[in-house]
């Protein structure tokens, strides 16, 4: 029976760099509630992330996540939460601020739904053994699935090949969309927490890709090295956008 090979990282780190993934999934799943607001106040979110920031831009987004919770721990109640489940409906929902949560809008010159990217997205799932539960209603290249599909890749990652394959996934899918899905939502939303959760998702998964790239000597290709320059100048507008009152109108 042959022996899988050594795994480059501790088998500690991957399950907490993959509890990651799952816990931004939930975040990203539903809407923010009283109950899960004092979860994530209680785990010190996002601090208690495996991965920990690294760039500036990484720890920019880190802080503006914890500053939107801590605005939401003094200054929350029924009507604020009504406005969160509006804002929430309307980045992952109806639409209603240009912006999807799934990559085919984002890779297709049209903007539409279910084309290429969820039909390769399927196949990636189905290696791992995954599946969509409805793809109408939530499609296989839907941000939540990706994040779930890479929980998944690192639990089952046995050597360095595996890593690689992960690697290859997010440089091809997840880090050729997720900064402008974040850049847009940072503009366009209106509740703090939203733009900061865009914001932090994207620059966790760009430093999981740095972490990959060192752990198993996969570096970025040329590409996507000038991807993440753009990501990062991206990333740094977002978070102006931070900055920007409520309900302004959007600067594109």
């Amino acid at each position: 029976m042959h022996e899988p090979r050594s795994m480059p990282l501790s088998r500690a780190f991957v399950e907490a760099i993959a509890d990651d993934a799952e816990g931004l999934a939930a975040l990203h799943d539903r809407e923010l509630t009283p109950t899960l607001l004092n979860a994530l106040l209680e785990a010190k979110f996002p601090e208690s992330l495996g991965l920990l920031p690294h760039t500036e831009a990484q720890r920019q987004a880190w802080q503006a996540c914890r500053e939107a919770l801590r605005r939401l721990e003094v200054a929350s109640d029924a009507r604020r939460f009504e406005e969160l489940a509006a804002d929430y409906a309307a980045i992952y929902l109806t639409g209603a601020y240009g912006v999807s949560p799934c990559e085919s809008f984002w890779r297709d010159e049209d903007h539409l739904h279910c084309q290429e990217a969820m039909f390769a997205w399927r196949a990636h799932h189905a290696r791992l053994g995954l599946r969509a539960v409805d793809w109408r209603k939530r499609p296989d290249d839907h941000l939540v699935l990706q994040l779930l599909h890479i929980a998944r890749a690192l639990r089952q990652a046995n050597e360095s090949e595996d890593l690689r394959r992960l690697a290859q996934i997010l440089d091809e899918h997840t880090l050729a969309w997720i900064f402008d899905f974040a850049a847009k939502v940072a503009y366009r939303c209106r509740e703090d927490f939203y733009r900061a959760l865009a914001m932090l998702t994207a620059a966790w998964l760009d430093g999981l890709r740095e972490v990959l790239a060192q752990a198993v000597a996969a570096p970025r290709p040329l590409r996507a090295a000038v991807s993440s320059r753009e990501a990062e100048r991206k990333a740094a507008e977002a978070q102006k956008g931070l900055r920007a009152l409520p309900g302004g109108a959007p600067t594109w």
